[in-house]
């Protein structure tokens, strides 16, 4: 997976299971889900020592925007290897053991999650409603304690500078509700912290004195910038945020968790519907233009062991569940691989019909 010439996706290399195979390239999108975005660090960190993948093009959002702009910057000053490091030093600093002062803490654990916003806050779900705070109110300097982790882990100034995957950050306009896709060549830390603004704990991040909130509410994450690249028509997600739940909620808490599950699963939803109908139009002989073609979607992810962690381990920030995530993720990555790594190219393995029907 690393930063070379698109042309060596067919170049044979030496892999440790296989005698000898060829680099596939793909797209990645990666989700934001507070602390669970740590699954996503190793999920990367499994599919960088595998070697076998070339990464075209990221799309993120929140935490999974985050794991896309640190993978880059790792990637661009030193390879899979420097990637590797960059996501662990990453996922350090923004632990309990990291740089963040105690003092920001209990603000970067409520930014890191759209789902316990009341239980972080020291106040249930009801209590806050009803007194309806803002952080205009409770944050008036509108500090964000994740933003110098953010800046001194990801070097916008060479992102932009320099030639590699592209890398687009999905964010929501304040004023018209639109999506706006933030690319690799226009990356700055603000752009990145807009992503993931929760409009309850922080302030609108203003981008060209445009306001923007939260990248999730319209796209977690945006599949369709990765439809225009060139090399590929594989896209692998990296699935965080259950969409189907089998238990209904009966308390606040859960409750206003699977409301947020369903609002920030809903564009990813309206997403898989399009491709789903684009592909069998294609299928089917229907299109024959060059404007569509048929996306192989495929996905990664552990929900039943995540869900197992409970719906408050979104805030949870200390290394040691850190490290299990990640342990998980890897986990997940590499039973992918040996599954389906021979179908990437060739055939689509997630069936997105059920997903919405």
């Amino acid at each position: 997976m690393a930063l070379t010439p698109k042309k060596a996706a067919t170049r044979p290399v030496k892999h440790p299971v296989t005698k000898k195979t060829a680099l596939k390239t793909v797209n990645l999108a990666l989700q934001g889900g507070g602390a669970h975005g740590a699954f996503t660090w190793g999920v990367l960190d499994a599919l960088l020592e595998d070697g076998r993948l070339e990464i075209e093009a990221i799309s993120g959002t929140s935490a999974g925007a985050m794991n896309g702009a640190v993978l880059m910057t790792g990637l661009t000053k030193g390879g899979p290897e420097g990637a590797r490091k960059a996501l662990s030093s990453f996922w350090r600093d923004v632990s309990l053991d990291g740089h963040i002062s105690p003092h920001a803490r209990a603000l970067f654990d409520v930014m890191m999650t759209p789902w316990k916003i009341g239980a972080a806050a020291g106040q249930s779900v009801m209590d806050a409603s009803r007194n309806m705070y803002s952080p205009y109110d409770y944050n008036p300097l509108d500090i964000n304690p994740l933003r110098g982790v953010v800046e001194s882990h990801i070097d916008f100034k060479l992102l932009r500078e320099t030639e590699g995957p592209e890398l687009f950050i999905a964010a929501t306009s304040v004023r018209n509700g639109k999506l706006r896709i933030f690319s690799r060549k226009e990356l700055t830390a603000d752009m990145l912290m807009a992503s993931a603004a929760l409009p309850l704990l922080f302030r609108a991040v203003y981008v060209n004195d445009e306001p923007f909130w939260d990248g999730g509410y319209m796209g977690n994450p945006a599949l369709f910038p990765l439809f225009k690249v060139e090399e590929t028509d594989d896209i692998i997600l990296v699935q965080i945020n259950p969409i189907e739940r089998d238990n209904v909620p009966d308390n606040a808490m859960d409750i206003m968790e699977r409301v947020n599950e369903i609002t920030f699963n809903s564009p990813l939803l309206n997403e898989f519907r399009a491709i789903e109908f684009v592909a069998r139009l294609v299928q089917r002989g229907v299109l024959h233009d060059t404007q569509h073609k048929a996306i192989r979607m495929h996905r990664i992810e552990a929900q039943e062991q995540l869900d197992s962690f409970g719906t408050a381990s979104k805030l949870q920030a200390d290394w040691a569940f850190f490290t299990k995530l990640f342990d998980i993720g890897r986990d997940s990555a590499k039973q992918f691989m040996s599954r389906h790594f021979d179908d990437l190219g060739k055939r689509a393995t997630l069936d997105l019909k059920p997903l919405f029907s």
